[in-house]
């Protein structure tokens, strides 16, 4: 019952997307295969030069806890009267960002501008990892929301944009706590 009605909530506050509409986002390509031994033993004129190597790939994150502020504007969010405009939640929706990349209290932030409920903290399981009781799958969310979410290393703050399609509720202002 209690998980019944915790998804209700998400779905409502604008996490969700209808179940046909969902898209399978995928996880990012596994990290290469270091190279072999006798390949450490090049010789140096056939490497590359450090600065023209390419960053060494970090492998993809299986479970992370965030916390989000949803900016939307009205007729997005079902069962919220939100009056202001498109134009209106992406000039705040910049602004609060900014607030919280400045370091203001990101808890505070939630409380006074989500369209979502506070405190706005989701546990997320990757793409093809098995959720925890407390957590949801990737593969259920809005992508923005999953793609920006799994980008950020924690407490790093970062935003998925209004989208149609990818981000339909509005704007996600998203801090990853783990």
């Amino acid at each position: 019952m209690f998980a019944k009605r915790s998804l209700l909530r998400v779905a409502v506050a604008g996490l969700f997307l209808p179940p046909l509409a969902c898209k399978t986002v995928s996880s990012p390509p596994a990290p290469a295969a270091t190279a072999s031994p006798e390949a450490a033993t090049a010789p140096a004129a056939t490497a590359a030069p450090a600065e023209m190597a390419a960053p060494a790939a970090t492998p993809a994150a299986e479970h992370i806890k965030l916390q989000h502020i949803l900016i939307s504007f009205a007729g997005k969010v079902p069962g919220k009267n939100i009056t202001r405009t498109e134009d209106e939640a992406r000039a705040l929706a910049a602004q609060v960002l900014d607030r919280a990349k400045k370091g203001e209290d990101f808890d505070s932030l939630v409380r006074t501008y989500t369209d979502d409920r506070a405190p706005g903290i989701y546990g997320l399981a990757n793409s093809g990892v098995t959720p925890s009781a407390d957590e949801f799958s990737r593969d259920r969310m809005v992508p923005a929301f999953g793609d920006v979410g799994f980008s950020l290393a924690p407490g790093e703050i970062g935003m998925a944009e209004y989208d149609p399609a990818r981000s339909p509720f509005g704007w996600h202002i998203i801090k990853r706590l783990e």
